[in-house]
């Protein structure tokens, strides 16, 4: 038995309690977790935003130490540190087949799989295939990345998610040039390690937007060179500090209709805009036809940073490793299992960065 968050149903308050793990079968790792990041998507999952079977185990950001392996895993041994991936990509459809991991068809197949049992028996899903919110986890082989050496576990952690996203959304989606301006709209993991990645690639003026004022200092640390607190005329302000005309790419973090019409007003005319945050169906925005034809910018979205863990990951650890990337800069408070519901309270305040949970 091993402590767990589990999420009963959805709109239902999450229960700290024990659930009974099986030992791996063929094909699978069993991993006690060192940390595990507490992201949106997991609030998404609560609320209905993102439908998952349940009741289910929550988390996908996590990193720790492999216990056991399964008939047929060879990639890593007991003892190995390990990075959780939640979106395993098969090698063989259509997305994958075209260079396209991050779209796999099969990302996700594992999530109605029967992951672990409550004490009465009651079947458990893993919430996004990991289940990181637990002491202990079982998994696919193919949701484990080795660890990058020299980076410790708890803040290894954070790889799997919100740098990845972050990442991946400057250097793959958004393709930022040395020199370019850039506005990211919300202050939370993801965004911080978006303004991080902005300052690698050599952005010019990073302009950080935020509903928080208390966020400016955590926004600065990240590499922003000028912070809004977001209001009706943002989109005027990033213009004023980019020259007049825009900033050359906006990365929008928060997944709202405003938010993501404001990023796209407050690029240059053929600007590019980059949509990271996870919205409702209910969150509809809209564009007339001359405007498109006649500010010429390009709005797309954005899975995972389209990354590719296994290409992206040791890419980032050597930022890390060079001190160019800052993982603890993204961490605003470290918590037990215990402290994910209040951690979802401050995120849905809009207050802090990432909360991770540091196992024992």
């Amino acid at each position: 038995m091993v402590r767990a968050a589990v999420l009963p149903a959805v709109g239902a308050p999450l229960e700290i309690t024990d659930i009974a793990l099986p030992e791996p079968g063929p094909g699978r790792v069993r991993i006690r977790l060192a940390a595990a990041g507490v992201c949106h998507s997991d609030l998404s999952l609560t609320d209905g935003t993102m439908r998952v079977p349940v009741p289910a185990v929550l988390g996908h950001e996590g990193a720790g130490t492999v216990v056991s392996v399964g008939e047929g895993v060879t990639h890593v041994a007991p003892g190995d540190g390990a990075v959780l991936n939640w979106a395993p990509s098969c090698g063989q459809c259509h997305h994958c087949l075209l260079g396209e991991v991050w779209l796999c068809a099969s990302a996700l197949s594992g999530v109605g799989a029967v992951h672990a049992r409550t004490a009465d028996g009651t079947p458990l899903h893993p919430g996004l295939n990991v289940a990181a919110f637990a002491e202990e986890t079982v998994v696919a082989a193919n949701c484990v990345l080795p660890a990058p050496d020299g980076i410790p576990l708890t803040d290894a952690a954070l790889l799997g998610c919100a740098v990845l996203t972050g990442y991946g959304a400057v250097h793959h989606s958004a393709r930022v040039r040395e020199g370019e301006t850039v506005v990211v709209f919300g202050v939370g993991g993801v965004g911080l390690a978006v303004l991080q990645s902005a300052r690698i690639a050599g952005a010019s003026t990073v302009v950080a937007v935020d509903v928080s004022p208390e966020k400016e200092e955590l926004a600065r640390a990240a590499g922003a060179t000028d912070y809004l607190v977001a209001s009706a005329t943002t989109a005027k302000d990033v213009r004023r500090l980019t020259g007049g005309h825009g900033a050359d790419v906006a990365v929008e973090c928060v997944g709202r209709a405003v938010t993501i019409r404001t990023a796209w007003e407050s690029t240059r005319r053929g600007g590019r805009t980059t949509v990271v945050g996870i919205g409702g169906k209910d969150q509809q925005v809209t564009f007339n036809a001359l405007e498109l034809f006649h500010w010429g910018r390009t709005l797309s979205g954005c899975v995972y940073g389209n990354c590719d863990p296994a290409r992206d990951l040791p890419v980032i650890a050597e930022h890390v490793r060079a001190g160019r990337f800052d993982l603890g800069g993204l961490v605003t408070e470290r918590i037990s299992l215990d402290g994910i519901p209040a951690a979802f309270d401050t995120m849905i305040a809009g207050r802090g960065g990432r909360a991770l949970i540091v196992f024992p």
